[in-house]
């Protein structure tokens, strides 16, 4: 059992959460002006690097809030977590650090 934790909740068993795919991934501004190809671009490809990842989680069974954390996807461990309106703590592969300290 893994212990996740939520920015509202505190620590929750793994299986509270739901996974939402790579954070920061930004909509489309114009979404109708997208042909297929740059649809299905934005919505089926992402990344999937080794190492420190910027993802989004859901707690589905306790607040149903979403939240975003940096994972690494090689031990599995959680290095951060953070509220959807709060800057990235830790550079990851994926995002570059908005404002934490490491």
């Amino acid at each position: 059992m893994m212990l996740i934790e939520c920015p509202w909740c505190g620590p929750r068993n793994e299986t509270e959460y739901g996974y939402g795919g790579e954070a920061h991934v930004a909509y489309p501004a114009d979404p109708s002006a997208l042909n297929d190809n740059e649809w299905a671009k934005y919505l089926f490809y992402r990344k999937n690097p080794k190492g420190l990842f910027a993802e989004r989680w859901v707690h589905s069974a306790g607040c149903r809030r979403w939240f975003n954390a940096v994972r690494d996807t090689v031990t599995y461990e959680f290095k951060a977590v953070y509220k959807p309106d709060e800057p990235q703590p830790i550079k990851t592969t994926n995002a570059p650090a908005q404002g934490g300290t490491k």
